[in-house]
């Protein structure tokens, strides 16, 4: 026996069940099963008055799963890429801000466990943390200091 088909609203439940999306891409992946009398505009709004959506909550959400892995640039790209802007791309920008230097040098360590001896190897450090993101003063200090701290931590 087939299964019943989802409502909209149930399947936008669905999704934001598993974790936090922009209106932008929650709209998008509802665009699929919209039948002729669904108004997802209309769904979008209750489920932010619901605050089942929220732009802040899916900023915070992201900002904590890339900065790990990417620098500001990269991070700020895609919140604006997920159609995130005004007060919550600005309390982004703020928390990123603070400790990308630090993110650069933890990324760099992991990803070369020694530092480079020569200007090519130093070359590739900084083209590494460049497509990932980070700002060229982050990517400065963390290709000098990135070591320093691991070699320090182990004394």
């Amino acid at each position: 026996m087939p299964r019943p088909q989802l409502s909209l609203k149930a399947r936008a439940l669905k999704y934001l069940s598993s974790r936090e999306h922009s209106r932008l891409e929650l709209a998008r992946k509802l665009t699929p099963y919209a039948q002729d009398d669904d108004d997802i505009e209309a769904l979008l709004n209750w489920l932010q008055e619901s605050k089942f959506l929220s732009q802040e909550r899916f900023s915070e959400s992201l900002v904590h799963r890339r900065a790990g892995r990417y620098g500001n640039n990269r991070i700020l790209s895609e919140l604006k890429s997920h159609g995130i802007d005004g007060e919550a791309l600005g309390d982004a920008k703020l928390e990123l801000a603070q400790g990308e230097t630090q993110r650069a040098r933890e990324v760099l360590s992991r990803k070369y466990a020694e530092a480079p001896t020569d200007a090519g190897e130093r070359a590739k450090c900084m083209r590494f943390l460049q497509q990932r993101g980070f700002s060229h003063r982050a990517i400065q200090v963390a290709v000098k200091t990135a070591w320093n701290e691991v070699q320090h931590d182990d004394d």
